[in-house]
Order: structure tokens, then C-alpha cells, then sequence
């Protein structure tokens, strides 16, 4: 099972609008190469707080009845398992933000992923490569 980040979401769906570089691009469609993998069956582990993040933004890119149904979709898939966040759980994701140097929300993804004993996570921030322990795919 691989831990699935917000921006993974936002780099397949968000609509900019400017033109996108070519590094951009290459995220996009790796963005997307994961979306349809999940799709198709493979396995991810997210949370109520990422998939909040992923509402966020995205509300601003998608009709109300789009987003609608990627949430909705996404809480029926069988192969995408969505955990909850008590405030003990977010309460340890802001004590590791000192250590970890990244906010809490990315600090939440490696508190639940060492509790699930996950080691990979599809994101395209950088600050994940620095955490031991955890591979950042792709």
C-alpha cells in the first residue's frame, strides 16, 4: 500500500491558466498515470485531512458536480482506504514539525505512514525525500 498525497489530486485535475513549463507537463501526466493506477486497483492509504486539502483547491478548478463525484468516488473505491484524524493525531503532526521541517499536513502523511508501516508515498513534494525511511514516488 503506498500513501497518497493531496498534490497528486491537484497536479491531475487543476486547470492553469497560464501554459505550463515542460517539468509542469511531465508532473501532470505522471499525476494522471496515478490517478487512472488507482483507477484500475491499486491499493492507497490517504486521510480525511488530505482529501479536505485536495477540496480545497480543487473547488476552484472543478464544477461543484465534478468534485462531487471524485470525493464521492474516492470514499467508494475499494482499494482506497481513508483514515480518520483525531486532534491527538494532528496535535503529534505539529510536535514533528520541528524535527521534520515541513508543515503539518505532510508531517500527518509520515505520522499516519509509520503507524500503518507505509514507506512510500505518491507526492511530488520534495520535502518527503529528507525523511528516513520513506521513499517518494515518482
Amino acid at each position: 500500500m503506498i500513501f497518497l498525497d493531496a498534490n497528486v489530486f491537484i497536479y491531475a485535475y487543476y486547470k492553469p491558466k497560464r501554459k505550463l513549463t515542460e517539468k509542469e507537463k511531465q508532473m501532470k501526466e505522471h499525476a494522471k498515470d496515478t490517478i487512472t493506477r488507482i483507477n484500475e486497483g491499486e491499493e492507497v492509504l490517504t486521510t480525511v485531512v488530505h482529501l479536505s486539502e485536495v477540496s480545497n483547491i480543487l473547488k476552484r478548478a472543478l464544477s461543484m458536480e465534478d468534485l462531487y463525484s471524485l470525493l464521492i468516488g474516492l470514499f467508494s473505491m475499494d482499494n482506497v482506504r481513508i483514515v480518520d484524524v483525531t486532534t491527538e493525531d494532528y496535535l503529534g503532526a505539529i510536535e514533528l514539525m520541528n524535527e521534520l521541517k515541513m508543515d503539518p499536513n505532510d508531517c500527518l502523511a509520515v505520522d499516519v505512514m509509520r503507524r500503518e508501516d507505509i514507506n512510500e508515498i505518491y507526492t511530488f513534494d520534495r520535502g518527503f525525500d529528507g525523511v528516513a525511511g520513506i521513499i517518494r514516488v515518482p
